[in-house]
């Protein structure tokens, strides 16, 4: 048995995770001395050992749809590249790099981009997610600086999160948080958020603002500070952001947000109360037009308050990556040199100098919008795009494929065999995947961890960085990346952000940078800086009185979507609690499947009745640039006027279940990152004449007129299928051809299937007018082990356990804690409380995401008194 010190690779918490291999079988647990989880993992973090199968995997590179060998993909990707560079020039060529990547590889990547193909293309999804703070940052401090612990949010005693749902996308951290206030009731939690979220559990004030509005609400919160005559102005254009502030009054503010006086009074009294405050913010905040404004609206309150640089005080932007925060320290924004350089004339020739290169980039590359946009307009002829999946996550997705598929020269470095981007690849580079490269990342608290190897490299799988330096030998770079180890790249990076630094740059972790390999492998998580020199920016005394520090004057705009006759409602897309990006690695984990399984649609029940949607039936949702079909939620929690989708599905999820086929590329103009809250779309219900469930032991040939949805199951396919054409013809044709013994049910629109191949259930379907109530651990139990009696045998072909009760619609992943176990235990067992059904049923006992379900469940099921 091994066991490893390792980091979860999902959201920007950066938790620690204890990796043990035991016989080849892998399984985690929190890692209780890593600072920033003490041990706790959510329910994607506790899958983690069901994500390291090969199913799926890229184990051999590709060239052309070809198997082939490294030399001969190396020798392709070094000589196409070098060819597009003689005939078009180093702007031709472009990567698109991922939070995903290790420090050591994106490193990599940023120097052969920008030091030595010598353009500024290299851009990263963490633009579509981080790029907005990463501005607001440096307008205001002169660096892109996270100035807040996760010590200082259970420290606080105000903690406002605004953008953010937490709960389910920084769920570790949230838990920190609940726990906190468990710890001090005195602490107040604000939300600010259009929808009623898992988040608002523990909220003591809930402000559901207008979509797109909140810079309002801080600029109104900044004249208030102001009115109190306490504001503190020493900061560059303080005053110029007071008088910006002076009109916002709260009357204002409340039109503006959609709000009423009283709410925003309160929120207003709340802040400038507390002795202490903090401010969290993420996605809601920067996927705006406007988002780089309304985080120096933020940071505005904070540094005329006088609530930064202290304990439980400061503007928190937490980080949706892995690494996220790591590719800004190497510049893996466009936009940005290393070691959190610019593109000035001290910092290129410092640059230049550290490399021993003469081809740096002298001007900031095309950012992701814009560069697809490029792609799309054959300006640029070549992109090597890492670990990310642009033909899903960037707005107007469909013209992003159409730009890669006509584009002469697409690289891609991939851990899964199929993603949507990958079927416009020329050559795939197969890359390690977690648990088995070696590296950094960095944590939205500037922490750095190392994720560590425990699992052999499969087939052919490299190391990204070891690709990326192979290709730069090919192109002729070969001194520059001459790395035989993972240590000797974050050694570099190290040195270069003490290179000529001597506390004038905040990002310096040169104290790290002589480490042995013995030692590096061995780091234990820290915060940088971490500098050798006697000069280090003090992150905390050297905030004031050094002329760094400044408020930004901010005009409130509304977002650029606007409802309109044809699209009369705002969409807002975000994460759910168990999936993860575009699912490639946790679409593919049957517990994490159990909670939504599906895309949905979120709908207020007024919007429901407007637009005839009926809860649990099927709806389209269009704007000008796609359709997406999703399953309707009816909730009072949603805003009417807006819905809200999922982020993740795709089309190797899904048929039509891609949000960003909806989003306009709409960008903040000084950040660059889209407006992806906000889209003005239009929805109508959608009743096919079938739905069914679909398993099976092989994939199914079934015909394209079908919509269908994909689901992890244990071993099996498994789709949700529906159409307006029946497929009894079909599937009968695909079971006699195979010369399975059918058993069938028929009664109206109802037709249940199960074929036999003796005595082994080969595949079962189960269909009717609406979505058939199945029973799916009754039929994953029936393909492993099949029925013996005709009674059993009966029940499985109406997809009802007889001799069990279903549990009904999971709530606890962790756990598979279903709603009818749930209310079996409040009703005759009289748990009151989520901590009681834990005890008896363990749900929410782990990552505790599922506690504002239970509460929800305890609100509506009453116990059952029993009369003797």
């Amino acid at each position: 048995m091994t066991q490893t010190k390792t980091t979860c690779p999902y959201c920007g918490v950066g938790c620690g995770v204890l990796a043990t291999v035991r016989d080849g079988e892998v399984s985690v647990q929190g890692d209780e001395t890593h600072p920033a989880n003490l041990g706790r993992l959510c329910v994607k973090g506790s899958a983690l050992a069901e994500t390291t199968g090969l199913s799926g995997r890229l184990l051999h590179p590709q060239l052309d749809g070809q198997q082939v060998s490294w030399p001969q993909a190396l020798s392709a990707a070094g000589q196409r590249l070098q060819a597009i560079i003689d005939e078009h020039g180093p702007q031709a060529v472009a990567f698109y790099a991922s939070g995903q990547l290790l420090t050591e590889d994106y490193y990599a990547a940023n120097k052969l981009m920008k030091g030595f193909i010598g353009a500024g293309n290299i851009d990263t999804n963490s633009r579509l997610c981080m790029s907005s703070a990463v501005t607001g940052y440096k307008r205001a401090f002169g660096a892109d600086v996270v100035p807040c612990s996760y010590e200082d949010v259970e420290c606080s005693d105000l903690v406002v999160l605004v953008g953010s749902n937490a709960a389910w996308a920084h769920p570790v951290l949230y838990q920190r948080l609940v726990q906190a206030k468990r710890d001090n009731p005195q602490m107040k939690v604000v939300v600010i958020d259009p929808r009623r979220t898992a988040t608002c559990d523990i909220a003591d004030r809930h402000l559901a603002i207008a979509p797109g509005t909140d810079a309002g609400l801080f600029v109104g919160l900044l004249r208030a500070i102001a009115q109190t005559g306490n504001a503190e102005t020493e900061f560059t254009d303080a005053r110029a952001a007071l008088a910006m502030a002076a009109d916002w009054s709260v009357a204002k503010v409340a039109d503006f947000c959609g709000l009423t006086e009283a709410d925003v009074q309160a929120f207003y009294q709340d802040f400038m109360a507390a002795p202490s405050a903090i401010t969290l913010y993420t996605m809601g905040i920067n996927q705006s037009s406007s988002g780089s404004d309304k985080c120096n609206a933020i940071i505005n309150v904070h540094l005329a308050s006088g609530k930064f640089g202290r304990a439980g005080c400061g503007p928190f932007s937490l980080t949706g990556q892995p690494n996220a925060m790591g590719g800004r320290e190497v510049g893996g924004l466009a936009t940005m040199l290393a070691a959190h350089m610019n593109f000035e004339p001290a910092d290129l020739a410092r640059v230049a100098r550290f490399w021993g290169t003469e081809r740096l980039a002298q001007t900031p590359g095309l950012m992701a919008v814009d560069l697809f946009s490029a792609i799309g307009r054959g300006e640029v002829k070549a992109v090597w795009i890492m670990g990310t999946n642009p033909a899903v996550s960037l707005p107007d997705s469909h013209a992003v494929s159409r730009a890669l598929a006509a584009c002469p020269l697409v690289i891609v470095s991939e851990v899964a065999a199929e993603t949507e981007t990958s079927r416009y690849a020329h050559i795939r580079f197969p890359a390690l995947g977690w648990g088995e490269k070696n590296g950094t990342v960095t944590n939205s608290e500037r922490r750095i961890s190392r994720q560590r190897a425990f699992l052999p490299v499969p087939g052919e799988a490299r190391a990204d960085w070891w690709i990326i330096a192979q290709v730069a030998k090919q192109l002729g770079f070969a001194t520059a990346f001459n790395w035989q180890h993972p240590h000797e790249v974050f050694s570099e990076h190290a040195a270069l952000s003490g290179f000529e630094n001597e506390g004038q740059r905040a990002f310096d972790i040169s104290g790290l940078s002589a480490l042995s390999r013995e030692q590096w492998d061995a780091l234990e998580p820290v915060r940088w800086p971490v500098s050798r020199s006697e000069n280090t920016w003090d992150l905390q005394r050297g905030w004031r009185g050094d002329g760094r520090l400044r408020m930004v004057p901010v005009t409130p705009q509304e977002m650029q979507a606007r409802p309109e006759p044809l699209y009369p409602l705002i969409l807002n897309s975000g994460r759910i609690r168990d999936q993860w990006h575009t699912m490639t690695r946790t679409g593919n984990v049957p517990r994490l499947m159990q909670h939504i399984a599906q895309p949905i649609v979120e709908v207020s029940p007024q919007d429901a009745t407007r637009f005839s949607l009926q809860n649990g039936a099927l709806a389209r949702i269009s704007s000008p640039r796609g359709v997406m079909v999703a399953r309707v939620v009816l909730t009072d929690s949603q805003r009417p006027g807006s819905l809200f989708t999922s982020m993740h599905w795709n089309d190797c999820f899904a048929r039509q279940g891609k949000i960003n086929s909806l989003v306009k590329a709409v960008v903040d103009p000084h950040s660059g990152q889209p407006e992806s809250k906000q889209t003005a779309v239009r929805v109508a219900p959608w009743q096919p004449h079938w739905q069914g469930e679909l398993y099976s032991r092989a994939p199914v040939t079934l015909p394209q007129h079908l919509h269908w949805w994909r689901k992890a199951a244990p071993g099996l396919h498994h789709l949700t299928l529906c159409g307006d054409r029946t497929i009894q013809a079909e599937l009968l044709a695909w079971c006699q051809h195979h010369g399975w013994q059918i058993q069938e049910a028929r009664l109206g629109e109802t037709w249940h299937l199960l074929a036999w191949e003796q005595g082994q259930l080969m595949l079962g379907f189960w269909s009717g007018r609406a979505l058939p109530e199945l029973d799916a651990a009754l039929v994953v139990r029936a393909f492993s082990a099949a029925p013996q009696t005709l009674t059993e045998r009966h029940g499985l072909l109406s997809g009802r356990d007889l001799a069990r009760p279903s549990v009904g619609k999971i709530v606890c992943s962790c756990f598979s804690v279903g709603e009818n176990t749930i209310a079996e235990a409040i009703e005759k067992q009289g748990c009151s409380t989520p901590g009681e059904l834990g005890r008896v049923l363990k749900c929410g006992t782990n990552c505790g995401s599922c506690i504002p379900e239970l509460k929800a469940l305890l609100a509506c099921t009453q116990p059952k008194v029993m009369i003797s």
